[in-house]
């Protein structure tokens, strides 16, 4: 592999950054990453650029998991306009705030909180569950969407690999199973937990910013000049039942674990996060739109406008995640994410192993967007030198899932990313740079948390 590979994501970057259109920076990575392939093979294939980049829309959509995700990406539109148009979310805010759960911007950003880390089972359902739980608390208490997305975004994976009683901790176990080593694969994977520095210092940075209402940089902006559309969001409908928004939310959280449960043949860790997703996504939608229709708030004809207009308002961000999908098996096959794993090198002082190993992961889920992609990469590295220089294996792991943490939450080509952003009703591209900062922080202090480490241990 050779350095061109990591020009794609970088040109995806640069025109986020410089354009501030997020799916142009997309379509055009995906063509350079095309294009490079096709400059692997007979130099006459690069006139079947733009045919081999729709082959390969094609062939991810195509995909079992990636059309789940794809349709959950939608469907939950239809449940977000339900539970929306239902006034349910207006009379959820009421009783929080006349129980006194939520009567001020702490206990609302505790709550948020709260609300990420008791759903770890996957990821985007963390988010989820807490972006719509939280969403018109922020609006009352003036805070902005993309505090909210900062929040959700930067809970939901740490938490997730934190805990590891869920996919991910099943997937990173099933890749450690593959090595002999003198632990065993589950004693390293729980025993990385109290290693895994980036995942533990974001979600102390949430916390900080919760507790001491702070924020900095371009989320003290965002605060402070909160968008007319954010302010036309909020002017809802009237307060109804908090039924209409409680019911289907509560639907949404047990029938994920059961479904977790069913997919996974009695056992949650061994559950499909994609499958389950959709089918609690589904059958929340089909409660809401039950529940409205003989409470007789809508007729049925004005229940099908609204789910529609719901997926509407999210094709914009379902074309995001099908294009991140789609950059990400491109940049799979031109090889970014071996290049970058190979910076680590063969002649590095022993002590700078374990850093590079966190900044390579960092590096690679940022330029690709993937945490698992970072991990199935970097761990067969990883192990190798384990074996070979006796390092302590739960530092090693703890190091490369970090590393893969860090992109999976703040790259802009993250389908993570885009379902924070979809989540908490922000602009992608907002979301991204008001949460860079964080990460970056938190990011540098989890470099210099690995160096300590290695020095102590090694």
């Amino acid at each position: 592999m050779t350095w061109y590979s990591i020009l794609p994501p970088l040109i995806a970057i640069l025109v986020v950054f410089w354009r501030k259109e997020v799916i142009l920076a997309l379509v055009l990575a995906l063509l350079s990453s095309e294009l490079l392939l096709a400059l692997q093979g007979d130099a006459s294939n690069i006139f079947m650029t733009v045919v081999n980049s729709v082959e390969r829309v094609v062939s991810v959509a195509t995909s079992a998991g990636n059309s789940r995700i794809l349709i959950f990406s939608i469907v939950i539109g239809a449940l977000l306009a339900y539970i929306r148009e239902s006034g349910g979310v207006a009379a959820t805010v009421n009783v929080l705030m006349n129980r006194g759960v939520a009567k001020s911007k702490r206990q609302v950003g505790l709550l948020t909180m709260f609300t990420g880390t008791a759903v770890f089972i996957e990821s985007n359902m963390s988010v989820l569950t807490s972006g719509i739980v939280s969403r018109g608390l922020f609006d009352k208490f003036k805070m902005s969407r993309a505090r909210l997305a900062y929040i959700i975004d930067s809970t939901s994976a740490p938490v997730c690999i934190l805990i590891l009683l869920n996919g991910w901790g099943a997937y990173v176990l099933g890749l450690l199973s593959n090595y002999e080593l003198e632990q065993s694969a589950v004693s390293i994977l729980w025993g990385s937990v109290a290693f895994n520095f980036y995942a533990i210092i974001a979600l102390l940075i949430v916390l900080y910013t919760i507790v001491f209402d702070k924020v900095h940089g371009p989320m003290k902006q965002a605060e402070q000049q909160l968008s007319k559309h954010s302010v036309e969001m909020d002017a809802g409908p009237a307060a109804s039942k908090a039924r209409f928004m409680l019911i289907p939310l509560l639907t949404l959280i047990v029938s994920m674990v059961g479904f977790m449960f069913w997919t996974g043949g009695g056992e949650l860790a061994q559950g499909s996060g994609s499958k389950s997703v959709l089918y609690a996504t589904v059958l929340a939608c089909a409660v809401a739109y039950l529940l409205l229709l003989t409470h007789k708030r809508f007729t049925h004809h004005q229940l099908v406008d609204v789910g529609f207009k719901g997926m509407g308002e999210l094709l914009p961000l379902v074309s995001i995640v099908l294009l991140s999908l789609t950059l990400g098996a491109s940049l799979k096959e031109l090889g970014t994410g071996v290049f970058v794993a190979s910076l680590v090198g063969d002649y590095l002082p022993i002590y700078f192993i374990v850093p590079a190993l966190f900044l390579t992961g960092a590096v690679m889920s940022f330029t690709t967007g993937t945490s698992w992609g970072t991990f199935a990469i970097l761990i067969p590295i990883g192990v190798p030198l384990i074996q070979a220089l006796g390092l302590p294996p739960s530092l090693v792991v703890g190091a490369i899932l970090s590393g893969g943490i860090f992109g999976d939450h703040c790259s802009p080509i993250s389908d993570t990313s885009a379902v924070s952003a979809l989540a908490s009703g922000c602009d992608l591209l907002t979301h991204v740079k008001t949460q860079l900062p964080y990460a970056l922080v938190g990011g540098a202090l989890a470099l210099v948390g690995f160096f300590v480490a290695s020095i102590v241990l090694i």
